[in-house]
């Protein structure tokens, strides 16, 4: 499986390339599916264009997403969007079009607690286990493991030179991750080397203008549907080479 993660917190000052508006984000995502993504990652924006837990945004991001392609869509719960905990759990309380998934990043607080009310209103969760933090420890422990949809390995070492290694031990730390199933990927600089490796290792794996705004040879990407195409060849190239 290739997901391909639409926006993440980035904002106009990133580029025309990023979707903001629930239009954009719908016609990039149909490119992107168009292009061989399997699943959808969407931060929807406020009308500032900054990550927003509401109804208001949610709701008609997703209704313009499902108007334009049949695959599932998840979301973001980043404590960024709404830092207190309790007020997080009331937002996905809220909401009255319900995403297929939504990321929960286990380090932040409060994360057992998001989980368990997004598995209560039958939405899937992708436990986010991010390198160089007590994800894995508190995951390793946590009785909603076994219930996850999949587990998503986020390597945040934006290195080219070092984002592999720190794959590697981000799974080391994960160990059988509740026997869930596992995808892996980078950031920035780490995008391209981490989702080779996805590929080497059979993991699912994503890109996107979330991870990187650039192309394996550093120019830039000039929409999702094009770094989901080039990923695809990456991660083939990853799997002939294993």
């Amino acid at each position: 499986m290739v997901q391909v993660c639409v926006n993440g917190a980035r904002g106009a000052g990133d580029g025309a390339a990023v979707p903001l508006s629930p239009g954009d984000m719908a016609e990039s995502a149909a490119g992107a599916v168009a292009a061989g993504a399997s699943d959808i990652h969407v931060h929807p924006k406020s009308p500032c264009g900054d990550d927003t837990l509401s109804p208001k945004a949610l709701t008609p991001t997703l209704e313009a997403i499902r108007a334009r392609v049949r695959v599932p869509v998840g979301v973001t719960t980043g404590a960024w969007a709404e830092p207190d905990p309790a007020a997080r759990l009331e937002r996905v309380r809220s909401w009255t079009v319900l995403p297929d998934h939504a990321s929960v990043n286990w380090h932040e607080p409060g994360a057992e607690e998001l989980a368990a009310a997004l598995l209560d209103r039958g939405i899937g969760v992708e436990a986010g286990i991010w390198s160089g933090t007590e994800g894995a420890a508190r995951f390793a422990t946590s009785p909603l493991g076994p219930r996850v949809l999949r587990v998503l390995a986020e390597v945040m070492d934006t290195s080219p030179d070092t984002a592999e290694r720190s794959a590697h031990a981000l799974l080391a730390d994960l160990g059988t991750a509740h026997s869930r199933p596992v995808l892996l990927h980078g950031m920035d600089g780490g995008a391209w080397p981490v989702l080779r490796l996805a590929g080497r290792l059979g993991l699912a794996t994503r890109i996107g203008l979330e991870d990187t705004l650039l192309l394996p040879d550093g120019e830039l990407a000039m929409s999702n549907s094009q770094l989901v195409a080039e990923g695809l060849v990456q991660y083939r190239y990853g799997r002939r080479t294993a």
